[in-house]
């Protein structure tokens, strides 16, 4: 018999680090830890199929309680049997609260103590979210896990902002604390507070003070939020250490490759970031020795695949030549095939990571992403 829906097990620890393999049990099967989700926020990962994501091994992915919101509508999902009916995923969702587009969406919303009035992106319309709102439109998605509902203070801010929203946070941290779930889900909490340690560790204290019952893991938020590189490490550090060692770790809207390798050495298990689909979009791909735009004129006659060696379908039929010519004239089989290769990219990575945690050899796995990625990624 598997454990109860929302275990989270320490299998093994890296001891030249605080890393760790883990295993979170949901209702939908477990995760493996460390873990990246491709994000998925309106019911797909762009330009990829579920099957293609399943047959790379993803577990679990990303939907936005926001943009699912507005389109199609929780009478849609409902009449779909939920979220993952409605884009047939059968693994594990989680599901942003919308607190990101209190951050995203500063020009089309307005503040209140209950909760925040959004003005639609797509057709104007007035429409207001609070912590009860989010939890039930979680709720109808049914994600496996769904996040509190937050307000992200962006970078640069004031310390009187930062503490105003860490008030705010707290207080909705509390209220969705208390509402109903779905069936099997869980709930995590978001430690907030931009760059001012007093804060995160104020927000990390206040959601811990709950109570053990109020959330199943616990999201650092509000560090990719327009810092520079070297402010975003020093916010994961002041705050990791105040979240539970017993506990998921979540650190939201990271996925460098340098940035996800660092994190996990300071005890982060998950992560999620637009950027394989975003930057396939763009021509942009990454491989095991830094990252290159495959649209540059330097390809135009190269017949070699997008990275040597890689096992992807696309690396396995077609060239660089060829793919560069696919998004040059906006062909849509051009995107993709970056998007195919950068996910099987990012999941090659985690499997890579996660062996090094096992065999002993994680110091050395760090040392030589670093090289490759850094803060400013080398061409390939």
């Amino acid at each position: 018999m598997p454990p109860p829906i929302g275990t989270f097990e320490i299998l093994h620890e890296d001891p030249t680090s605080k890393a760790r393999l883990g295993r979170l049990w949901t209702a939908h099967g477990p995760v493996d830890t460390p873990v990246f989700m491709p994000v998925g926020t309106q019911a797909t990962v762009k330009a990829m199929a579920p099957w293609e994501l399943e047959a790379e091994g993803c577990q679990i992915l990303l939907g936005n309680t926001y943009h699912l919101n507005v389109r199609p509508g929780m009478d849609a999902i409902e009449r779909f049997g939920g979220l993952h009916a409605f884009q047939d995923w059968r693994g594990a969702i989680l599901t942003d609260s919308g607190g990101y587009q209190v951050f995203s969406l500063t020009s089309l919303r307005k503040m209140t103590p209950d909760g925040v009035w959004f003005q639609s992106h797509v057709d104007g319309t007035r429409m207001f979210m609070g912590p009860k709102e989010s939890m039930a439109i979680q709720r109808t998605l049914g994600s496996d896990i769904a996040m509190a509902f937050d307000e992200c203070p962006p970078c640069p801010c004031t310390p009187e902002y930062a503490h105003e929203a860490v008030d705010r946070t707290l207080a909705w941290a509390a209220v969705c604390a208390g509402e109903p779930r779905a069936a099997g889900q869980l709930r995590f909490g978001i430690a907030q507070g931009g760059v001012y340690p007093a804060e995160r560790e104020r927000c990390a204290k206040g959601l811990l003070a709950l109570g053990p019952g109020a959330f199943d893991g616990y999201a650092i938020g509000g560090v990719s939020v327009g810092e520079p590189d070297e402010l975003i490490m020093p916010g994961v550090r002041m705050t990791v250490d105040l979240l539970p060692r017993d506990r998921p770790r979540y650190l939201m809207g990271v996925g460098q490759f340098w940035q996800m390798s660092e994190s996990v050495a300071e005890g982060v298990d998950m992560f999620d970031c637009v950027m394989p689909t975003r930057l396939a979009r763009h021509g942009m791909v990454f491989t095991r020795k830094g990252r290159y735009s495959v649209r540059n004129a330097v390809n135009r006659l190269d017949d070699r695949p997008m990275e040597e060696g890689c096992g992807c379908m696309a690396c396995r039929r077609f060239t660089r030549g060829y793919i560069r010519h696919l998004l040059n004239v906006g062909e849509i089989l051009g995107v993709r095939l970056t998007a195919l290769h950068n996910i099987h990219a990012y999941f090659d990575f985690i499997a890579r990571m996660r062996q090094s945690i096992r065999e002993g050899t994680f110091a050395s796995f760090r040392a030589e992403t670093a090289a490759a990625y850094g803060p400013r990624p080398p061409a390939a």
